[in-house]
């Protein structure tokens, strides 16, 4: 039950009492709704309704300069208005929520100090507006303005230092301080002018006075300066500058003066009375303001000059015949013609004149006949320097006096040549031509020379003149000698070329005239024997009977001489160089050729082209026919022949053939590389055998290496030579010591006194100054020994014994007597073409190396013994 009791209370109130109690609470508003109102906070504040509010005009747009700030009684929201009268420009803007007021326009404080605005504020039923004053403060924004520009004064020339000339007036629109102008001069070291710093006044310098014809104008610049103020938050003075204007008025205070001093005048002999002589001339000092002037000759006229007052012309009375002197100064007076009734300014000045002879006759040539301008010799070339040149008779006179006779010679032509003396001549001279290059008085250069010869006054304002030719006539001389045109001469020519054939052309080039010019070839030298040269033409060519062979001799030099008629010659070399052709075909030392072949061991064939230069002399080898084929392979550059790799013993070789004696026959061509190209076949028959069983080991084992096996023959070699060297020492030690009388023994007991030398030992090969340089032997056989058809070596004939020296001459000392050794030479015949034929016994290519090396080892050891018993057997 009481729940129920309280839910419908609940139900009561909400749908009854709270409606009944907002619509009276609504009536009692309206009976009391009130108007909404501004803050006022002072003139100083930046929020409230802007009364008295004030602003530097300086403030950027842009900027929030104050902030609207009211309420409504009945706490409802407000918004905030800003206007301005109709027509005036609206400077601010006011946010109407926030009430920040905002400036929109730039402010000048110049042009409108205050302004005039109305605020408002509402809060939607209620308006209240208020008119407000807004003050613009002032910021030092402008610069001060100079008044009645432009500035343009007159100023008296004999104005007082210190007087006041003229004040200027500059007016600055801001306030305060920095509406305040002071005034300065712009910096000068030389101005004559000052200015009061707070008046303006401009005034002359103490001390200093104005000159019309020093400056006659003046141009003095005047800054005004504010006093300065805030601007923008900084300080800042600001100033303007003005020109003044001070034209100085010209006052007559400066006396008359010449001008174009000194003054010279002259009286010719021509001159009539009544001529005018100078004219002078004077003019005010006070130029602003000038006088006339008026001219009068004090003194010096002796009474035959006159002058005119007013242009100042002097003038010649009588006639110049009767003048009494030379020379006359003259004193003239120039004064100003003024109105005033004190002494007038003057000026006094000299004219110096002189009378003159008149310049009216010009320097002139004379020859032995009279007045000439045309002079001419005949000479030979290249007369020494210095020399006078006596065929010329050359006078020159001016008949003119003093200044007016005095002129200068020149010779003009090419180069420095000649000279002409004398330089400077007064009145008149005998001219004197000398030699001075010697060689440009050349006849081949030219066979005439011509100058000008030149007369010219010097301090004559006529500078008369006068010319005359110089020519030379020149004669030849045998001055020059036949010169080629080049140093050598190279040609080339085909070997077998015909006789007759032309090599090169030679020129030699000989400048003189006649027979001097005329040049002669001749050739002379080694190897100019088989050519020719023509006498005239210098053409070269090879006799008729000559035939040039490049593989006997390709290169010739020798000399030609070019000669003139009087002997004079030059020389020039030329170089001839025989061109081998391909004219010999390659050739086998026989055609029917026969080798014994080691297995394992090449053999080589060998051909021989005479030509003398590749490719022509270069052969290549080639297997033409084989029977079997594919059993051997040949080099094609040395001729080298092996067998295949794959035969390595003699039973390969008889499965191959049939027969026992493992014999081929190989037709083999040998052909040269030139072109045409030859070649030339030959039949080889190859004896094939096998080494012995050392031999074929060692062969089979070093048969990659080839210089291996040539290792060991030299070895065995150098072995045998070794012990034949030891065995001939120990004779010729043997016979020093035996009972012979040696010749280095009895020297030595002949002189006692001097202490034995020590014996050293030295190898026979080798010179040396010791004892032993009395054994001179020489080597009679200067070739190489033949081989005979077998192989082995011709036994040499004796050698001859050597004869004593000749006795060195008396001018020679002891000591330089011949320091040589017993030389003993040893030679190995060349390799014959014919090989001997190869026998089929088992001998090898090592047992004829061994024989060789038996024999030459011998043979050394015979000539040995042989020099050292003759050379004992002459000093015996």
């Amino acid at each position: 039950m009481f729940r129920v009791l309280s839910f419908q209370m609940c139900l009561f109130c909400t749908f009854f009492l709270f409606p009944l109690l907002h619509a009276t609470l609504a009536v009692t508003a309206r009976q009391s709704d009130y108007a909404p109102y501004f803050y006022d906070y002072g003139p100083g504040a930046t929020h409230g309704n802007m009364a008295l509010f004030s602003i530097s005009e300086d403030t950027p747009v842009g900027t929030h300069v104050y902030t609207l700030n009211g309420t409504d009684p009945e706490e409802d929201p407000v918004r905030y208005g800003l206007t301005f009268e109709q027509g005036s420009r609206e400077y601010f803007r006011v946010d109407p929520k926030s009430g920040n007021v905002t400036l929109v326009q730039e402010l000048d404080r110049e042009k409108q100090a205050e302004i005039s605005a109305l605020v408002s504020i509402t809060d939607g039923r209620n308006k209240v507006a208020e008119t407000v004053r807004i003050f613009v403060t002032d910021a030092n924004d402008e610069q001060p303005e100079f008044q009645n520009l432009p500035f343009a004064i007159d100023v008296p020339e004999d104005t007082a230092p210190g007087s006041s000339i003229y004040k200027v007036t500059a007016v600055d629109k801001d306030m305060g301080s920095g509406g305040s102008v002071s005034y300065y001069l712009r910096s000068s070291p030389l101005t004559k002018f000052t200015i009061d710093g707070h008046s303006g006044v401009l005034r002359i310098r103490a001390n200093e006075t104005l000159d019309y014809e020093t400056t006659p104008a003046h141009f003095v610049t005047v800054v005004a300066q504010d006093g300065g103020g805030k601007y923008k938050g900084q300080h800042q003075v600001m100033s303007s500058t003005a020109t003044v204007t001070i034209t100085v008025v010209d006052a007559q205070d400066t006396p008359p003066s010449f001008v174009g001093t000194p003054y010279f005048g002259y009286i010719y002999e021509v001159s009539l009375p009544g001529s005018d002589i100078f004219t002078v001339y004077a003019k005010d000092g006070d130029q602003g303001n000038p006088n006339s002037i008026h001219y009068s000759i004090m003194n010096g006229s002796d009474g035959v000059f006159d002058i005119n007052s007013t242009s100042g012309c002097i003038s010649l009375t009588t006639n110049p015949s009767q003048l009494k002197s030379e020379l006359y100064e003259i004193r003239v007076k120039a004064i100003e013609e003024g109105r005033g009734e004190g002494p007038m300014d003057y000026d006094i000045t000299t004219v110096t004149v002189r009378v003159v002879d008149l310049n009216n006759h010009p320097p002139t040539f004379y020859g032995e006949t009279g007045p000439q301008n045309r002079f001419e010799v005949t000479m030979f070339e290249h007369p020494p320097a210095g020399e006078i040149l006596r065929g010329f008779k050359i006078t020159v006179n001016d008949s003119d006096q003093g200044a007016n006779a005095k002129f200068k010679l020149r010779l003009v032509g090419p180069g420095r040549v000649l000279r002409v003396v004398p330089q400077t001549v007064l009145n008149e001279a005998q001219v004197t031509i000398i030699v001075e290059d010697t060689s440009g008085i050349d006849y081949e250069k030219g066979s005439t020379l011509t100058f000008k010869l030149l007369a010219i006054e010097i301090d004559t304002p006529e500078r008369f003149s006068a010319t005359a030719d110089i020519i030379i006539h020149l004669l030849d001389t045998n001055d020059n000698i036949p010169a080629f045109t080049s140093e050598y001469y190279i040609a080339r020519i085909d070997e077998n070329s015909p006789g007759g054939s032309s090599l090169v052309s030679v020129t030699a080039i000989d400048p003189d005239s006649g027979p001097w010019g005329e040049v002669k070839y001749t050739i002379y030298g080694s190897g100019s024997d088989l050519f020719s040269i023509h006498f005239s033409t210098g053409m070269i060519s090879t006799q008729p009977w000559a035939t040039l062979d490049a593989e006997a001799r390709s290169k010739y030099n020798f000399y030609v001489k070019a000669e003139d008629g009087e002997g004079e010659y030059s020389l020039a070399e030329v170089f001839v160089t025989v061109l081998d052709l391909n004219d010999h075909s390659p050739e086998f030392h026989e055609s029917l050729l026969e080798e014994t072949m080691v297995i394992g061991a090449p053999v080589r064939i060998e051909a021989v082209d005479e030509d003398a230069e590749s490719p022509n002399n270069v052969i290549e080898y080639s297997i033409m026919k084989a029977d079997p084929k594919n059993i051997f392979d040949i080099d094609c550059n040395t001729g080298v022949i092996k067998l295949k790799p794959y035969i390595k013993s003699m039973e390969i070789i008889h499965n191959i053939t049939k027969s026992q004696e493992c014999k081929w026959s190989l037709l083999v061509e040998a052909r040269d590389r030139g072109s045409p190209s030859f070649s030339t076949t030959a039949v080889l028959n190859i004896d094939i055998t096998e080494a012995t069983p050392l031999m074929a080991a060692f062969l089979k084992r070093s048969r990659g290496s080839p210089m291996k096996v040539l290792g060991m023959v030299t070895g065995i070699i150098s072995l045998l030579v070794g012990a034949t060297v030891l065995f001939s020492t120990a004779m010729y030690l043997r016979n020093t010591k035996s009972n012979r009388i040696s010749p280095a023994r009895r020297i030595i007991k002949r002189r006692p006194r001097h202490p034995e030398p020590p014996w050293s030992f030295r190898m026979p090969i080798f010179r040396d100054a010791g004892p032993s340089s009395k054994f001179l032997a020489d080597d009679p056989e200067g070739g190489c020994a033949d081989r005979g058809a077998g192989g082995a070596r011709a036994k040499p004939p004796p050698p001859n014994a050597p004869s004593l020296p000749p006795p060195p001459p008396s001018t020679a000392r002891t000591s330089e007597r011949p320091r040589v050794l017993p030389t003993i030479s040893g030679v190995l015949a060349s390799r014959s073409f014919k090989k001997p034929k190869a026998s089929s016994s088992s001998s090898s290519g090592s047992g004829r190396k061994e024989t060789m090396s038996s024999a030459l080892v011998s043979e050394l050891k015979m000539r040995l013994e042989q020099k050292i018993n003759e050379s004992n057997q002459g000093y015996c």
